[in-house]
């Protein structure tokens, strides 16, 4: 018989500062609705959720305490959810967010949030060298155009590469929480 998983969310830097005071991010408003879905089919499970909160420092947009610095009002923490704050692209990175992971039991993640090829996919690496299998909502990550690549380029890049090997490529609307956790819909 197979062991059971236990999953959670790790809702990744969806702060103020990254939607309002910044440059477009790509597919803001879609991205949104699709991590508020994903938050609220994971209370409705039972499943714990976990919001990454950036502090990019003095005089970043992120600072702590910044206007940039909450959570965007879409996807706010409610009582009992954790927030792992963080100075680094990865969410593991300085953080006691293993720790937490491990004393829950969970060795699942669902994994949603912002900036695409820094802290979404630094994490999702992260979080499978130290064993945990993960799920990435391949639509519910977001980043901006660079010099060198518009956003949805980056986006599909790394989709692409992180699916090598990596992570789980599922569409927000698709993933369970629950029974048959990590299966589509």
């Amino acid at each position: 018989m197979a062991q059971q998983m236990s999953p959670c969310l790790v809702v990744i830097d969806v702060q103020q500062g990254m939607l309002t005071f910044r440059r477009t991010l790509y597919q803001s408003e879609e991205m949104l609705r699709r991590i508020a879905g994903l938050l609220e089919r994971a209370r409705e499970a039972g499943v714990p959720i976990f919001h990454v909160q950036h502090d990019g420092g003095p005089g970043h947009i992120l600072e702590k305490g910044s206007i940039g610095w909450p959570l965007h009002s879409a996807v706010q923490a409610r009582s009992g959810e954790a927030i792992i704050l963080k100075r680094y692209s990865s969410a593991f990175h300085d953080t006691d967010l293993h720790q937490r992971l491990a004393e829950a039991g969970i060795d699942r993640l669902v994994v949603a949030g912002i900036q695409t090829e820094m802290c979404v996919d630094s994490t999702c690496r992260a979080a499978v060298a130290l064993g945990y299998k993960v799920t990435l909502a391949l639509d519910a990550h977001s980043t901006f155009d660079s010099p060198v690549l518009a956003a949805e380029k980056i986006i599909a890049h790394h989709n692409r590469t992180l699916a090598d090997g990596f992570v789980d490529l599922v569409s927000a609307s698709n993933v369970v929480f629950g029974n048959g956790f990590g299966q589509q819909r």
